[in-house]
């Protein structure tokens, strides 16, 4: 149910496997092209799966969800939980597919919660269907936009709750070709599982983003310390890099619904309000090393962003932080032009271009957003020509520094500066 990021990787993926998936959708717009083949995510490997699965049988597309589970084993429920009123996840797409296939679904089949979902919800869905004889499980995707389909056939673990162990083990087995280890557990376990593990990444990010700040306080430089952190087994190399903070479609919804639900359980988790509100202020602190990089007043400059999208390798704008440092560049009054591979629609507030050049053309600063491998290839002295003035901020210390000073460019990171940079060698 639902072709989304989740509903479509999940669907492809499993047909990959040897299964016969039916996926359905609303937008019967995106049916018909799906139908023919054509995949509008940008997501890489999705296309070809999807294109063998229509062309083996094994995967098809509809618009009405009773057509896809009428002779369903497993049912699984990928759609839309967005951030809701008060922070809390709103599951009126899932209450709402339930109740549309409730009567529908055949004895012995499995509802299969894929969407993410807070502690509660599997118990909520044995209470709209109303039937003994179809089982509830939870099994929480973890797959990173622009390597779902990796993740998928590659996963660290599988995880699949239920209060019927008999349906759990029947859907842990769907996954069985993959040879990954499996957590079969109880709903709630389940269920808490997903937030459990963006919640700690997001307080892991920001953890790396406050040492940053440190840094840049105590003139220490943030890649030789999380380089030493790193080689830490304990701690790991993953999430250790700072940046302009977190985003994307799953992070600030899932540390939100989080937080309410600790809340509901009268649970004070100040740890995890403390990761929220230092997200928060990094996006101040960015907006603050533009403004300096400009001479102290953003009203009038004009800035050239390079990367629009939440991060590389997706066009996916959802909570992005790079939107969010360009909405308040524009209420500070800066004019500004973008640029992102990936993204060429209009944007309210700034100009889209077509080159990262366009961008920084008569630019007071440039500022990298998103980690694009290709803003390392660019010509920085030809680029340095078209600028008005000669700054650069990158927040994903993404680019080579001695390569933009070289071009006659000023050059600050996030948690590092040019000397030390400079002096700094990791081996």
């Amino acid at each position: 149910m639902g072709t989304g990021y989740v509903g479509l990787t999940t669907g492809a993926c499993l047909a990959s496997l040897g299964h016969r998936v039916t996926c359905a959708d609303v937008d019967e717009g995106k049916v018909a092209r799906l139908s023919a083949g054509r995949v509008d995510i940008l997501e890489p490997g999705l296309a070809e799966l999807v294109a063998k699965g229509l062309t083996s049988g094994v995967l098809s597309f509809v618009g009405q969800a009773r057509d896809a589970v009428a002779d369903a084993e497993a049912v699984f429920l990928c759609v839309p939980t967005p951030m809701g009123a008060g922070g809390a996840a709103d599951l009126s797409a899932v209450e709402a597919v339930v109740a549309e296939i409730g009567d529908a679904l055949p004895p012995g089949c499995a509802v299969v919660t894929k969407s993410t979902v807070p502690v509660g919800t599997a118990r909520r869905i044995r209470e709209l269907l109303g039937r003994s004889d179809v089982a509830v499980v939870s099994n929480p995707e973890f797959l990173r936009e622009g390597t779902a389909v990796a993740d998928f056939l590659g996963p660290d673990r599988i995880v699949v709750g239920s209060d019927d162990r008999a349906a759990a083990r029947r859907v842990a087995g769907l996954y069985r070709a993959l040879g990954a280890p499996s957590v079969v557990t109880d709903a709630a376990s389940a269920e808490l599982v997903k937030y459990a593990a963006n919640c700690f990444l997001a307080m892991k990010l920001s953890y790396v983003n406050s040492i940053a700040e440190l840094c840049e306080r105590l003139g220490a430089d943030i890649e030789a310390v999380t380089e030493g952190m790193g080689h830490d087994r304990r701690i790991g190399r993953s999430f250790l890099k700072p940046g302009p903070g977190w985003g994307g479609s799953c992070l600030p919804k899932d540390t939100s619904a989080l937080l309410r639900t600790a809340e509901a359980a009268r649970f004070d988790f100040g740890l995890l309000a403390a990761a929220i509100e230092e997200n928060i202020a990094q996006r101040d602190r960015v907006l603050a090393k533009i403004a300096g990089a400009v001479g102290g007043t953003l009203a009038g400059a004009r800035i050239g962003l390079l990367g629009l999208a939440f991060k590389a390798g997706t066009d996916d704008l959802r909570d992005s932080p790079a939107l969010s440092v360009a909405s308040m560049l524009a209420a500070h009054g800066a004019e500004i032009t973008a640029y992102d591979p990936a993204v060429t629609r209009e944007l309210s507030g700034l100009t889209v271009v077509d080159s990262a050049y366009r961008a920084a053309d008569g630019a007071d600063a440039v500022v990298v957003l998103t980690e694009w491998p290709e803003f390392r290839q660019l010509d920085w002295t030809f680029l340095a020509g078209l600028m008005r003035g000669d700054s650069v901020v990158d927040t994903r210390n993404l680019l080579e520094p001695r390569v933009v000073l070289d071009a006659g460019l000023s050059w600050q990171g996030i948690g590092r500066s040019s000397a030390g940079v400079l002096a700094t060698s990791v081996s």
